[in-house]
């Protein structure tokens, strides 16, 4: 999303990844509005929506009773022109972008091509990178390092990644099954309590992603194997008859921040930057409010002559908003979902129940949990 804003500034713009090709991978699953919005400019965000399912609820429940706190997202009807969530797989998103890129003509995409040295000095960035031919040599004026968690960028400027790793290991199993012909009421983004534990299920046009956990008495080993996968689907929904499971995959959930969002010509963007756990589904749009905050400011120092301190408002500015809402709401959620004692359950549904039915408080909650509210306290920052 950086390299199309700043090819469409006229900038000559070069997209590296070490990847073979367009990554294919489920990834996200959630697009905030103003993530929407943002896409909105290259033509993406209506092609998004014929692939995906707008949702304009979404709710934490109680399995076994049906009770449920439900979120109504229509309520940001005069703050935004897509008051939902858009529920598509993010390889939608980057199969449309590469499209996109491969039309501009100041925008190169290379895959197959792995950054494996940086150096810079006062009027550029030089890096090697290793390709099928060989190892190269490419200059540039700045390098935007979105290189994801394992951020190449990141170890080779010696920046910190401080933060934690969280002790339980997801389990994601895709599947077809129709839960919503056997669940009550059921949104399209649903974060459970149930006696053994939490799941979530998020479905998208064609299937249902399911997260879940280990039993307590269960290594992460034994809950990838598939009755462990089965048993667990078949609390959620008994039937006769096996999941049909396409997909189960693990992992870990980190909670991780670096120190400076600069330094000197390299400047960090999404996951290089800050990790987040997927509960609430900020990472992929943080990411993309990120390119989109970074691109203004390197067309502003590129095209217009800016000064590049406008690259420290941009630590100012999104930082902030990583540590204390992306990170902090996501923590928080997934601190919740965490939770065991149904004392607590009890008084936390009805106290998620009571925020909904105050118009003021929900519409509070929902700016926050969609991201508006971050994005203008960053715009609030000069």
């Amino acid at each position: 999303m950086a390299g199309l804003r700043l090819a469409r500034a006229g900038i000559e713009t070069l997209v590296i990844d070490k990847a073979p090709h367009v990554n294919d991978d489920f990834r996200a699953s959630t697009f905030h509005p103003p993530t929407l919005e943002m896409l909105d400019e290259f033509g993406i965000t209506q092609d998004l929506i014929a692939h995906g399912l707008v949702s304009p609820t979404w709710q934490i429940r109680r399995h076994e009773s049906h009770d449920k706190a439900m979120f109504d997202l229509s309520v940001l009807e005069g703050d935004t022109r897509y008051p939902y969530r858009l529920q598509c797989e993010q390889r939608v998103l980057t199969r449309l972008a590469d499209a996109k890129a491969q039309a501009q003509s100041n925008l190169q995409v290379r895959y197959g091509t792995e950054l494996t040295g940086l150096t810079q000095d006062s009027s550029g960035v030089t890096v090697t990178v290793q390709t099928a031919a060989g190892v190269e040599t490419i200059r540039a004026r700045y390098l935007i390092a979105a290189d994801g968690a394992r951020s190449a960028c990141r170890k080779l400027t010696g920046m910190t990644f401080t933060g934690e790793t969280y002790p339980e290991t997801t389990i994601l199993a895709t599947t077809a099954f129709r839960f919503e012909d056997h669940l009550p009421g059921l949104s399209n983004v649903n974060y459970i309590w149930c006696e053994q534990g939490t799941f979530s299920l998020l479905r998208l046009p064609e299937l249902w992603r399911c997260s879940l956990y280990s039993d307590p008495d269960e290594s992460i080993e034994q809950a990838l194997e598939p009755q462990a996968v089965e048993r667990k689907l078949q609390r959620i929904v008994r039937r006769d008859v096996p999941y049909e499971v396409l997909e189960i995959r693990p992992y870990r959930i980190h909670r991780r921040l670096i120190d400076d969002y600069r330094v000197g010509r390299v400047l960090f963007a999404g996951d290089a930057a800050h990790l987040t756990s997927p509960s609430g589904g900020m990472g992929m749009n943080g990411g993309i409010h990120d390119a989109v905050n970074l691109s203004d400011k390197l067309i502003a120092v590129v095209k217009q002559g800016a000064s590049d301190d406008l690259f420290d408002l941009y630590t100012r500015q999104r930082r902030p908003v990583a540590e204390e809402e992306i990170l902090a709401q996501s923590h928080a959620n997934r601190t919740r979902m965490q939770k065991r004692d149904p004392v607590w359950r009890d008084a936390e549904m009805l106290r998620l129940q009571a925020l909904i039915a105050d118009p003021v408080t929900h519409r509070e909650h929902l700016l926050k949990s969609s991201m508006i509210s971050g994005l203008a306290r960053a715009a609030a920052v000069t």
